[in-house]
């Protein structure tokens, strides 16, 4: 069967220094099953540029979001992504407020930093970039090295190599919704 999303949106958070793939592939497999992707980063007016050079429009400010309601979020990784993107109070809100809504979230590589400063790890289990493992303890998740692990609509992955099976499950969690 195949997974649809029409009708569906879905945010992307990022700024410079993403990991190329690890943000095209899961928008591409997105919209490839018909969801709308907003990306959505610290500012607009210019595109973000990945660490091997794509770039991409933004589509909105993470402060001009804040209210809005998505059905899904990605946050890809690289480690100025990541970094700069979980200074971003904004940005955390949005993510905090969406997991607490029990919405679908996917994460790969160094994106889940951000989880950790939203507070929405305790008890959750994920994978990630082995360096995070210490940093996601601390916020009190449980880490595990696999391709891909789903914890209650929360889809993480820990490379470019996983993204294949990161995004076939993440547009599976999108396409169930609410968890």
């Amino acid at each position: 069967m195949t997974e649809t999303l029409q009708g569906k949106r879905f945010a992307v958070i990022a700024t410079n220094g993403f990991e190329d793939s690890e943000l095209t592939s899961p928008v591409e497999a997105v919209r490839n099953a018909g969801g709308e992707v907003i990306v959505v980063s610290t500012e607009t007016g210019m595109p973000i540029e990945g660490e091997n050079g794509t770039k991409v429009d933004v589509d909105a400010a993470s402060k001009d979001v804040k209210d809005d309601k998505f059905d899904g979020i990605i946050l890809p990784g690289g480690t100025g992504n990541a970094d700069t993107i979980r200074m971003d109070q904004d940005a955390v809100a949005l993510v905090k407020q969406h997991v607490q809504n029990d919405l679908p979230l996917g994460v790969i590589c160094h994106g889940g930093w951000i989880l950790a400063d939203a507070d929405v790890l305790r008890g959750r289990t994920l994978t990630s970039f082995p360096s995070l493992k210490t940093d996601l303890e601390n916020a009190g998740a449980t880490w595990v090295d696999e391709e891909v692990h789903c914890d209650q609509g929360l889809v993480s992955s820990r490379t470019p190599d996983d993204l294949p099976a990161f995004n076939a499950k993440l547009v599976e969690e999108f396409a169930e919704g609410e968890h």
